[in-house]
């Protein structure tokens, strides 16, 4: 008899530590200060740490705790066990040199390409599917998952990348006949491998999460998706007599795939019930109501896996009791890996502002205080009901949440589309910045050595003074523009050194937001970002960037480009409020930006970037919810820039995600210059922007800077060519695809000289006859 599916679980943790562990572990072991025995040893210590801290918090059925612990990306895992990956392993777990070779590359190899996981800000890498590729079982790694936490005492779930979602999600080599769901029969017989040695290992409940049936494919229909859902998990459940399979459809609401997996057969369903969710399709709890059999258990993602805001218990627990099921699970609506671990690491927060707040672990005693109201009643958890209660008041009544100023600025927007002059004007006006043919740039940030880092940390502790800390910002400014003048760059920037992260350093100098110290959360690998929250109404009470760039502008004779986050990767990269809409708080960072565009014109600043790479993340999932964000979206974007003269030159820059299905939007930008991630994909992106039409300035980044290798000359002009036969000269810029914040002073130097070499060698094979760039 299988154990019962637990009354309180959740769908999946952050697994890079309280304190960032797996990071300096990562770090260390890529670095050679670990070997991999080492590291072995401290990622289990994680894992175990993590299910001890879980039962704590009142996870403490058997199943109840998912092991999604992953060294680098879930979805390469999942790839990895069933062979969509060749794989090898060392026993035990997978081989860590060829595991991170796929993930970061190496001197002799490129890097799985990268993009979002679905509408988040995480990042996954890409399976590639070929013809010869043959699936094989691979398990090992969730053995000894399995086994170091019975050893631990506790009974966990294993969790894999459900077969739709990873063949949809995986691209198809150059050359491929089939496309990815002819493969599924076939990849399912090996998913029935590794679960049927997973059951025969004693497990009873094992998770699979199948996001992609919550979306609209580019290539698929939800009915062939459902028909091809059904299909799968009959036969797995069919053939699993002793264990049984929770599947979750995170990040919206199911459609034609509710009934079709409702009745395959599966032990459990878990369901995105989120406030966003609910709003996007406010019938789906009654469709839950109708399709779900009561032989399923219905696990009911009531508690906010992406957001931060303390959870309406009173209003969840009348949601919950609004299900006729007879037994209900209460869980996350996501995994959790996308909030931070605990608001109690967070003391300089505005009191009032964490009150609000739940995180991680605040969420998880969420999920246990409404799984016991609904079987022992409120009273049972009377103390955590009334503070929900009372955060849902104070927030509603805080007197630092609304503006009237800001809210007046905004209502008088009325109609503006934020449109500026004619784009033939404008290039007229803008030769007087004189750029070369093939010109040459960065896209914002140089890598942060560790003293810039401890100035930062000294002056925000008060070790040093606003003097001292200016003049160490400043020497490093003077490094970082005399290395690109050096390198024989056409277009300078200052290098951001003052910046710890594109959104964090704005939010810290807007009204309406609040930041952390220790909120992290994995954006892929080691890398990780803390979110701001934003609570309020938006505006910027002085001037944020336009000291650093004239400073840089005194420095040199060149061109210096001003740096700015947009206003919807600002919101897509923060905790957003729930009480207005995303597209109002897009209007109000927007106009706090364009602000900021209007000083730096003042200042003589004449070419401005607008980062938005997280445009096509907020893309919502469905088709029929799209056209509306693109809509505000875009008019946020051109808001920031509606009053900037004909002669200052716009850029823009997007990375890390599927750009084509919305390249018309990205278009509309009106931006005079856009610069898109396209080294790993080989440029795929290219085809999209000529079909387009797209006829402004575009730098299609030839330089792969999320890998620590250094690109040679050879393959960097090979990108240049491709590029040169998609996109005018007269258009194209050269440029890496994203900042180097990441990267260290050596390799960057090599691979920006090797940029540079290859767009002179460009510029020898098309002659020196051409017009000037925009």
């Amino acid at each position: 008899m299988t154990t019962p599916f637990p009354a309180a679980t959740i769908t999946g943790y952050p697994r890079i530590g309280r304190r960032r562990e797996l990071k300096t572990a990562l770090e260390s072991l890529w670095a050679g200060r670990i070997d991999t025995g080492e590291f072995a040893q401290t990622t289990r210590s994680l894992r175990v740490q993590t299910y001890h801290r879980l039962r704590e918090l009142g996870l403490t059925e058997d199943y109840a705790i998912p092991a999604t612990h992953s060294h680098y990306d879930h979805v390469l895992d999942t790839a990895l066990t069933v062979g969509l990956i060749p794989s090898a392993t060392t026993g035990t777990d997978f081989d860590l040199g060829e595991y991170f070779a796929l993930a970061r590359g190496t001197a002799d190899r490129s890097p799985l390409e990268m993009t979002k996981w679905f509408d988040t800000n995480y990042h996954y890498l890409v399976p590639e599917l070929e013809d010869a590729t043959t699936f094989k079982a691979h398990p090992q790694h969730l053995l000894t998952l399995v086994s170091e936490a019975r050893t631990a005492g506790h009974r966990v779930r294993p969790v894999l990348v459900g077969p739709l979602t990873l063949l949809t999600l995986a691209k198809t080599a150059p050359g491929t006949a089939t496309s990815p769901l002819e493969r599924l029969d076939e990849l399912t017989a090996v998913y029935l491998d590794v679960l049927s040695i997973l059951s025969a290992a004693g497990v009873e409940w094992i998770q699979l999460d199948e996001p992609a049936l919550v979306t609209d494919s580019g290539e698929y229909s939800d009915e062939e998706l459902a028909e091809a859902a059904a299909r799968t998990y009959a036969t797995l459940t069919s053939a699993l007599p002793h264990s049984r399979l929770l599947v979750t459809a995170p990040y919206g609401s199911l459609r034609a795939g509710l009934p079709a997996l409702a009745d395959s057969g599966i032990g459990a369903l878990g369901v995105d019930l989120s406030p966003a969710v609910r709003t996007l399709d406010p019938g789906y709890v009654d469709r839950l109501a109708e399709a779900v059999p009561s032989s399923v258990r219905l696990v009911a993602g009531i508690v906010d896996g992406r957001n931060v805001w303390a959870n309406d218990l009173t209003a969840s627990l009348e949601t919950l009791r609004s299900l006729p099921q007879p037994e209900v699970s209460v869980s996350t609506s996501t995994s959790l890996l996308h909030v931070p671990h605990t608001v109690a690491d967070e003391p300089a927060l505005p009191v009032d502002v964490a009150t609000w707040l739940s995180f991680a672990e605040e969420k998880v005693t969420e999920v246990e205080a409404l799984a016991a109201a609904l079987s022992e009643g409120r009273q049972s958890r009377e103390s955590a009901f009334a503070r929900a209660d009372r955060a849902q008041r104070t927030r509603a009544e805080s007197t630092t949440v609304h503006n009237p100023a800001v809210a007046d600025r905004t209502a008088a927007l009325r109609d503006h589309d934020g449109r500026r002059g004619a784009y033939a004007d404008r290039l007229a006006a803008q030769a007087s910045l004189d750029l070369p043919v093939l010109p040459t740039t960065t896209i914002g940030s140089f890598p942060q050595t560790r003293e810039v880092r401890r100035a930062r940390a000294d002056h925000r502790a008060g070790r040093i003074d606003d003097a001292g800390y200016e003049a160490i910002m400043r020497a490093e400014i003077d490094r970082v523009v005399a290395l690109q003048e050096g390198i024989g760059l056409d277009v300078v920037v200052h290098g951001e050194p003052e910046r710890n992260d594109m959104v964090q350093y704005f939010a810290e100098h807007l009204d309406g937001f609040a930041t952390t110290e220790n909120g992290w959360v994995q954006s892929y690998g080691s890398r990780c970002v803390r979110p701001p929250i934003l609570y309020g109404d938006v505006s910027r009470p002085t001037p944020i960037t336009v000291g650093w760039s004239t400073y840089a502008a005194s420095r040199t004779e060149l061109p210096v480009k001003g740096m700015l986050t947009g206003p919807v990767t600002i919101l897509a990269w923060s905790f957003a409020r729930e009480d207005i809409s995303l597209a109002e708080s897009a209007d109000q960072i927007a106009l706090a930006l364009a602000d900021e565009v209007a000083d730096l014109e003042e200042a003589g600043i004449g070419i401005i970037q607008i980062d938005e790479p997280a445009l096509r993340e907020l893309l919502p999932l469905r088709r029929v919810d799209r056209p509306a964000y693109l809509d505000w979206s875009v008019r946020a974007f051109r808001l920031v820039a509606a009053n900037a003269a004909l002669a200052t030159q716009i850029h823009t820059h997007l990375c890390y995600s599927e750009f084509g299905e919305i390249i018309e939007a990205i278009d509309a930008l009106d931006a005079d210059v856009t610069s898109i991630e396209a080294a790993r994909s080989r440029m795929e992106v290219l085809a999209d922007i000529s079909e387009a039409d797209f006829d402004r300035g575009i730098g299609p980044g030839v330089y792969d800077i999320h890998s620590p290798r250094v690109p040679s000359v050879a393959e960097l002009t090979e990108l240049v060519d491709s590029a040169l036969q998609s996109v005018d000269a007269s258009r194209l810029w050269i440029n890496p695809d994203c900042g180097l914040k990441t990267r260290g002073y050596a390799e960057v130097e090599a691979a920006l000289a090797n940029l540079v070499t290859a767009r002179d060698a460009a510029l020898a094979r098309i002659g020196a006859a051409q017009p000037t760039a925009v």
